[in-house]
Parts: structure tokens; C-alpha cells; sequence
């Protein structure tokens, strides 16, 4: 097989490397006459097929690229866009030389970014300032939204000719200076895995994705929108401005969707954001994938749903949310959708509306949309499908001659019809009357990146080829030609780029590859005609995004349904204060449970994970977000209860008084001398004492109340209760039973004060060792703190009123067998009924004081001590003051003495007790009187 033109500048390369190695003997010729001879011997060796050698490379597919081409200028720009939406589906005949397949779905939107483009470079051409010396070519594909075509497209382009050869670049057209491409961020990514190979510079205007930042990969790959981490970022602080931790997502099922949606969950997620679903819009829509969607979006508690996916992904999604009247949920856009014209079809207001979303920078293009409105529809094959697309006609004449008979009636023509048929375009059709995402230059954001990078890859070649000989940056400070650059050295000049953009003074320069992020925030807003406008809300800014500054101005904002308040989008309401957030199992922890705080704890924040407990001396309100000191208690003076036992207490002891005062003027009867004087007074004496040390319990506890009342009460009964053993042994002839050694009525009386001596030795013991003292109780009762009386010391305490109830029990027994020594008045009887009201009062004082809290306890116990002691005084002298005031006939001599009755069946043990008696009583009261 003869040599053919395509390989004969790699045939050339080969013989040159050959020369080079001294294989073949050349050396007398110059480098560039080598070449020459070369080039001619390929040619003359091709003319006559003289030269022939077996083929080992084969065919394998033919690719189908729609495409624009002017190559026949100093350099050429290449561009990849996504004219059409998808490739044609269809079988694949295996019998016939694999063709790729053609492409379907006609976006305006793309197509008006592929005129902008020609439109940069037409304006760069005409520029004197700008590449002067040099006019550049172009040759665009279209990538079809198709990560297959893009690849085709990529090595067709690096090939020069519609044959892809890997590795080769085949013609002796101009130098290739760069792709402008290639639309999304899969297909970019495919393209810079290919381009980074060669060192082949790529700079992209839509591929966003934060996957291309990596130099390793993608060592040449260069873009003029803002990284995916700018997006994500921002999006998330537009959330958390607006106080929304129950959101949902919808990412493509593409690298731009899956890595933006990933750094969004990561950054909200952080700061407590819940995502309530996650779901992915296949590059292929089913009916099955997308109503499985809806049915996700409809399921759902969240109202902010945060959508990263391109309008072609997006659009069916969004016509079966409009078929399904899916409403009041609040959309937030992806720069890649939300000034797409695809989604803004007829029907939307009522799903979007409200809509918030961030777009790339805005820019004005003056001349722009005069050069779009002169398209020339015959011009090529894309320009041709667009304006068929655009106008619904034809420009084929045969094809609307067969249309036209298919839809007669008869299949025949009239001569009228044959000249001009129905749907034939005549070329010259009114753009501007079109008003479609073509011809419409209001938003240019993607366009104007289109714009800045044709503008970058400009700027890159006039330092390139200005640049000064001796100071180059290349080897021994060399330039490159601009008429035979390699790849990599304009590479050199592109990374390091700094221009400013026509018409809108925005500086560009490359940080790493990257541009610094902005954003404007806009607003999807309808006005009663279902006329959407896109309000701008909002900033976002900065070159890091850690360091990034976002703007909102939420009095422009219009949400969903015409509402000026934000939406509200929360699994659970905040906890208020007063209570905290119970995690609610197997859910995630936005959703939760209000759980009131304990109390004694509070919570002074919203949604509190914990309570905080209050201090000792406070305790929580009644909303429990406050803690408040508690209530001191004791039982005051000054309060009616603590009146009424004042004025008790005080009566009792002045009552006593008066008993005293009534046997001090009687002290010479026959009943006073017949009860022991001393002793009464001592009892009368100890009843004052009791009365009294109840009014010590009373106010706030201090160290000399607690030991005053205690041991006054202590020493209280214990002289009170000495003396009744001493009034019933002495009064009543008990003595004769109990001392058979004739012990005297002195000594019992010496007896009785031991027994009081030996309680007050132990109680100073007990002052001393462990004493009483006011203690703050703050376990009784939550609210309060209790002010009162530790006792020191339970054993002190537990001997001491143990002695005193011992004496007791004693004073009773002895009364209990006094009772029957008949007397005309008898001591034993009163004492029993006394001492039984002593011994009922107690007991009944132990469940009461139990049961009870606080000052009560208090009031109970002087309670017990008033009633015993009021129990005790009503019972001993309340008939013998009957006698000295009352009944003063009956206070003689003759009338205390015993009076003997006999018993019937009594034994002699008894008689002669009872015998014996009186005659102890007789002898006593003689000895009285004289």
C-alpha cells in the first residue's frame, strides 16, 4: 500500500529521528533542507506508490460529529458544546462498520453558547490590540450531553482530521491552541484525562465540579466558573442563615452532582443540619426513577429541598412535580438550572415559585445579540437544524414536498402548493420575534464564561507571541513560535494569565486553575401573569471558601405561594427553654423530643441537650429556665400560727403562775401541807419551765435557741416528772409500801432532785461535746430550704428523753399502785389520769411528727409539749385549786384524813395493805398538824 498523505508528516518524523541517529547519511544537509527533502520524497513516493508497506492499523469506527470548522487561519481554538441533549437510541448493527450515533434534542440554550464563541473570536480578530499579527480559527464540536461524544470529539480534535488517530496529529494545518470546553463536568473530566496526557490545555466555562482542582489528574485543565466548593459552601450558609435543619437533596448521577451534593451534606451536617432524603436523577430517566422521586419529595417532612443537577437531568423531574401539583416546598438551585429556560416551561409558578439559587456572574456583551439575530441559516448544518427547530419548518425542499403530500387529503399537490409547500422555511424568518433562551441575552452568566475563557486562551497567545527573544520563559530563556507552539508552552502562558475583560473591567487570572468564587443570589419570582423574572437577593464572595462573606437581603425575598416569611423546615420544633432534646431512636437527631427539665434543673437555651442542675440553695421556676433562691421556712414569731402558740404557751405558764400563787396564799392548809409543798412547787415550777421552752422553738434557729430549747425541755420533764414520783410516794402512803427501813420523806425528796441533777449532768455533756445547732435542710423539701435544730447527737438526745420517758414510766407505775390507797382526796388517781395524758400526747406526737415537713414539724412539737404539760397541770392541781377556791369548807384537817372502806372479798394481803395505809396516812397527817 502506497503512503498516504495523512501519515506522511509521521513518516517524515520518523526518517528526521532516523537521520538524527546517523542511520541514514544526511548529514550534509541543513535541518530545515532535510525536512524539505523529506517532505518531497514522501510526496514523490506517494505520487507513484513506489513505496509500499503493510498496513498495521485498521479502521475500527467512524465517529458522527456535528461540528464548526475554519482551520485555514494562523491558530486554531477548539470548543466543545452540548448542542443536543442526547445521542439517538437504537439498536447497534454489528453487521456494518460501527458509525457513532447522531444526536437529538435541540438546546437553544448551548447553541447560543456555541455563537458566543465565534462571536469572542470574530471580535478578537477584529481587535488590533489583541493578537494583531494573528487571526484565529476555530473548530467546535458538539458533545450531545454525552460523555462518548465528548471523547470523539477530543481526539478528533487533537487529530486535525475527521479520523481519529490516538497519538498522532495528522495535516500541516495550524497550531492548535487550546479547547474551550467541554460543558458538564463529566465530560470535562473525560476530555482532561485525555488533554492532560498531552499537555494539551483545556479551559472549561461550566465544569464545576471540585474533582477537576486536582493538578495531579488533571495537570491542564483550567476553568472561568467558580469550583463546586464555592457552591456547596455557599448553599449551606444559605440554609443555616435561614435557620433550616430539615432539608432534602436531589443530585444528577454525574461527578458535578454527586461531588456538590457530598461537600454540601459535609458542611451542614457539621453545623447540625438533618437531611431527610437523598435522592439521584439517573442521566437516562425512567418514568419508574422519576416517579419514585416524587413519591420521596411528596413523603416528606422537609420544605427545603437543594437540587444539584444540570436542566437537561432536572426537566423531567420537574414536569412530574407540575403533573403531580407537588406545591409548598421551597427549591434551592445549582448554578447549572436556575436561569436554565429548559426548566421555565408553562405550568411552574406554583412548584418553583420561590425558588432560591445561586448563578455565576452577569455580564452585558455588547454586540452579542446583533451577531445572534444575523445568523445565516445555511451556513452549516447545526445553524440549519437550529433555525428548523427554532421556526418548526424545513429548508429542505424535498423534504417538505413529501411532508406536504403526507398530509394531503388525496395525496396530490396543487401547482401553488408545488411552488412554495407548507412548512418550507424560507431562510429569512424574524429571530427576534422568537423571544426563546437564543435569542434572550438577559442573563448572560454561562455565556459570559464562554466569553472570558475564548478571552483567556486570546491573551495567553499574545504573550506568546510577543515575547521578547533572550527573555523567554523556556529553555536558555527561549520563545515559542507562534506559528509552531507546542501545547505545554502555551500552557506556560495560560496558568499564568492576567487580563481584563471588554466591557466589563473584571480582572481574570488563574489560582491553580481556578477563578475566585461569586455567586449572586437570585430569586425565582412570578408576577400574576406566570411571568417569571429572576430577582436578584443576594451575594456570595470570596476567593476561599473558608473565608467566604455571603449577603441576603430577605425583605426582596418572595417564597413560595407569595409568602414574605420564610419557610419553616424542621423534623422537630426547637425545645424552648425549660426543656432539652430527647434523641428519638433510629432517627436522625434534628428529630427529637421536648422533654420538660426535672426539677431542680433548668435550661436557659433553645434546644438544650441537657439540664443543668441548680445550686443547693435554689431550685428551678415554674418554667424551669430560671434558677430562683429557694424559700427559707421556719416557723416565725411573727406569723399566726407562731402567734396562736406564743399566746398558748404564755397562758400555760401564767395559769401555772397562778397555781403557785394560789397554794403560796394557802400554804398553811391541811391539803397544801398534806402535798408536800416542795414538791409541788418544784412541779409547778418545771410545768413554767415546759411552758415557756416552747416559745425557744419559735424563730429563725440560731446556736443559743437549738441548745436553750432542748435542754430546757430535757431538764423540764425531768424535774416535772422526779417530782410527781416524789408527790405520788409521799403523798398518796406510798412510802410505807416502798421503804420498808423507814426511809424519810427528805430523803425521797433528795432522791427526787438526784434524778433531775443527773439529767442536767448529761445534757452539759452533751452541750459540750456534740451540741445543737441550726443546720439548713434542704432534702425535706425541694422548694425549700428548712431552718432548724440538729440535735448533734442522736445518742445524746435518744439517752437524755429515754431518761426522761423512764422516769415517766416510773412516776406512772408508782401512781398506778398508789391508786387504791383510799383517801379522802387522792394524789395517785390524779397523777395516772396525768400521767396517761402524758404517755397519749407523746405517743400520738411520733406519726404526727413523721407525717409532717418543714415548720410544721415544729408546731407539732410544741404542740406535744403544750398539751402534755397542760395534761399534767389540769390533771394534778386542777382539783386541789377546785378545793382551795371552790370548795375551801372541805380543806380541813378532818377531811384529809383517810377513811377506811371495807371491800367485799377482799383477800388479807389486801386489808392489811389497805390497813397499813391508813394508818402511815393518820400518822403522817397528825405529824402535819402538830
Amino acid at each position: 500500500m502506497g503512503i498516504k498523505g495523512d501519515t506522511c508528516h509521521t513518516y517524515t518524523h520518523h526518517l528526521l529521528s532516523a537521520a538524527a541517529r546517523d542511520l541514514i547519511p544526511l548529514t550534509h544537509l541543513t535541518s530545515m533542507e532535510l525536512h524539505r527533502f523529506l517532505l518531497g520524497l514522501c510526496a514523490f513516493l506517494q505520487a507513484y506508490g513506489s513505496v509500499s508497506t503493510e498496513s498495521t492499523c485498521k479502521l475500527k469506527a467512524k465517529f458522527n460529529l456535528n461540528s464548526y470548522k475554519d482551520v485555514k487561519k494562523k491558530v486554531t481554538v477548539g470548543g466543545m458544546f452540548s448542542v443536543h441533549q442526547r445521542i439517538v437510541s437504537g439498536t447497534r448493527n454489528t453487521s456494518t462498520l460501527p458509525v457513532s450515533s447522531g444526536c437529538e434534542g435541540f438546546n437553544f440554550r448551548t447553541f447560543r453558547w456555541t455563537q458566543t464563541m465565534l462571536f469572542a473570536i470574530q471580535e478578537i480578530n477584529a481587535r488590533k490590540d489583541l493578537l494583531p499579527n494573528t487571526d484565529l480559527g476555530y473548530v467546535i464540536y458538539d458533545s450531545c450531553f454525552t460523555i462518548s461524544k465528548a471523547v470523539e470529539g477530543t481526539l478528533t480534535y487533537l487529530t486535525g482530521q475527521d479520523v481519529a488517530v490516538p497519538n498522532y496529529r495528522c495535516g500541516s494545518g495550524a497550531p492548535l491552541a487550546a479547547l474551550v470546553g467541554a460543558g458538564g463536568s463529566d465530560l470535562s473530566i473525560a476530555t482532561a484525562r485525555i488533554l492532560g496526557l498531552y499537555h494539551f490545555p483545556q479551559v472549561s466555562y461550566f465544569s464545576s465540579c471540585s474533582a477537576l482542582q486536582s493538578k495531579f489528574q488533571f495537570p491542564t485543565f483550567l476553568r472561568t466558573i467558580p469550583n463546586d466548593q464555592h457552591q456547596s459552601k455557599a448553599m449551606a450558609k444559605l440554609v443555616l442563615h435561614f435557620g433550616w435543619t430539615w432539608v432534602g437533596t436531589i443530585a444528577a448521577d454525574d461527578d458535578y452532582g454527586k461531588y456538590g451534593i457530598k461537600e454540601f451534606k459535609e458542611q451542614v451536617e457539621e453545623a447540625g443540619v438533618c437531611i431527610s432524603f437523598s435522592e439521584t436523577l439517573p442521566t437516562v430517566a425512567s418514568p419508574e426513577d422519576i416517579a419514585r422521586v416524587v413519591d420521596t419529595v411528596v413523603d416528606s417532612t422537609a420544605k427545603i429541598i437543594v437540587v444539584f443537577a444540570s436542566d437537561v437531568n432536572l426537566n423531567p423531574l420537574i414536569a412530574e412535580l407540575v403533573r403531580n401539583n407537588v406545591t409548598n416546598r421551597t427549591w434551592i438551585a445549582s448554578e447549572a438550572w436556575v436561569t436554565s429556560a429548559l426548566i421555565n416551561q408553562p405550568g411552574i409558578s406554583s412548584v418553583l415559585g420561590g425558588t432560591l439559587g445561586f448563578g455565576v456572574r452577569r455580564a452585558e456583551i455588547p454586540g452579542l445579540q446583533d451577531y445572534l439575530l444575523r445568523l445565516d441559516p445555511y451556513d452549516n448544518t447545526l445553524t440549519e437544524e437550529f433555525w428548523e427547530t427554532a421556526f418548526n419548518c424545513t429548508l429542505d425542499y424535498a423534504k417538505a414536498m413529501r411532508q406536504a403530500r403526507l398530509s394531503s387529503a388525496n395525496g396530490s399537490l396543487s401547482r401553488g402548493a408545488r411552488a412554495v409547500p407548507e412548512g418550507l422555511c424560507n431562510g429569512k424568518e424574524g429571530l427576534l420575534q422568537l423571544h426563546n433562551t437564543y435569542t434572550d441575552v438577559s442573563q448572560l452568566r454561562i455565556t459570559y464564561n464562554v466569553y472570558k475563557a475564548v478571552y483567556a486562551v486570546a491573551n495567553a497567545l499574545h504573550n506568546l507571541e510577543h515575547c521578547v527573544v533572550g527573555q523567554g520563559p523556556f529553555n536558555k530563556n527561549s520563545c515559542a513560535d507562534i506559528s509552531a507552539f507546542e501545547p505545554w508552552q502555551l500552557m506556560y502562558y495560560l496558568k499564568n494569565v492576567n487580563f481584563t475583560v471588554p466591557h466589563t473591567a473584571e480582572e481574570i487570572y488563574f489560582d491553580q486553575g481556578e477563578v475566585a468564587g461569586y455567586y449572586d443570589i437570585i430569586n425565582w419570582q412570578f408576577n400574576d401573569d406566570g411571568e417569571l423574572s429572576y430577582v436578584h437577593v443576594g451575594n456570595y464572595t470570596g476567593k476561599d471558601p473558608s473565608t467566604a462573606k455571603m449577603e441576603i437581603w430577605n425583605s426582596s425575598i418572595v417564597w413560595n405561594n407569595g409568602q414574605f416569611e420564610p419557610p419553616r423546615s424542621v423534623c422537630s420544633e426547637n425545645c424552648a427553654p425549660g426543656t432539652r432534646k430527647g434523641i428519638r431512636q433510629g432517627e436522625p437527631v434534628c428529630c427529637f423530643d421536648c422533654i420538660p427539665c426535672a426539677d431542680g434543673e433548668i435550661s436557659n437555651i433553645t434546644n438544650a441537650r441537657e439540664c443543668i442542675q441548680c445550686g443547693e440553695d435554689y431550685w428551678s421556676n415554674e418554667v424551669r429556665d430560671l434558677c430562683i433562691p429557694k424559700i427559707i421556712e421556719f416557723l416565725a414569731f411573727g406569723e399566726p400560727l407562731g402567734i396562736t402558740l406564743i399566746v398558748i404557751s404564755a397562758f400555760g405558764a401564767l395559769i401555772t403562775i397562778g397555781v403557785m400563787v394560789v397554794f403560796l396564799l394557802n400554804l398553811g392548809t391541811p391539803l397544801v401541807k398534806a402535798n408536800d409543798p416542795l414538791l409541788s412547787f418544784s412541779l409547778l415550777f418545771s410545768l413554767v419551765v415546759t411552758f415557756l421552752c416552747s416559745i425557744v422553738y419559735l424563730g429563725e434557729p440560731a446556736p443559743w435557741s437549738c441548745m436553750t430549747s432542748q435542754v430546757a425541755l430535757a431538764l423540764g420533764f425531768a424535774l416535772c416528772l422526779a417530782s410527781l414520783m416524789g408527790t405520788v410516794g409521799s403523798g398518796s402512803g406510798l412510802i410505807g409500801i416502798i421503804r420498808p427501813n423507814r426511809m424519810t420523806d427528805w430523803t425521797f425528796i433528795q432522791i427526787h432532785f438526784s434524778m433531775t441533777v443527773l439529767c442536767a449532768a448529761a445534757c452539759t455533756v452533751w452541750l459540750i461535746i456534740l451540741p445543737p445547732h441550726p443546720v439548713k435542710n434542704t432534702a425535706a423539701q425541694n422548694v425549700k430550704i428548712i431552718l432548724e435544730c440538729d440535735v448533734g447527737s442522736i445518742v445524746f438526745i435518744c439517752c437524755i428523753f429515754g431518761y426522761d420517758m423512764l422516769l415517766a414510766l416510773v412516776a406512772f407505775i408508782f401512781a398506778f399502785m398508789a391508786r387504791k390507797l383510799e383517801d379522802h382526796f387522792s394524789e395517785a388517781k390524779c397523777v395516772t389520769f396525768g400521767m396517761l395524758v402524758f404517755f397519749i400526747v407523746w405517743i400520738s406526737f411520733i406519726p404526727a411528727y413523721l407525717s409532717t415537713r418543714g415548720k410544721f414539724m415544729v408546731a407539732v412539737q410544741i404542740f406535744a409539749i403544750l398539751a402534755s404539760s397542760f395534761g399534767l397541770l389540769a390533771c394534778i392541781f386542777l382539783p386541789k385549786c377546785y378545793v382551795l377556791l371552790v370548795k375551801p369548807e372541805s380543806n380541813t384537817e378532818e377531811l384529809m384524813k383517810p377513811r377506811p372502806k371495807p371491800r367485799e372479798g377482799s383477800t388479807g394481803t389486801s386489808a392489811s395493805l389497805a390497813s397499813s395505809g391508813t394508818s402511815l396516812n393518820a400518822t403522817t397527817a397528825s405529824t402535819v398538824i402538830d
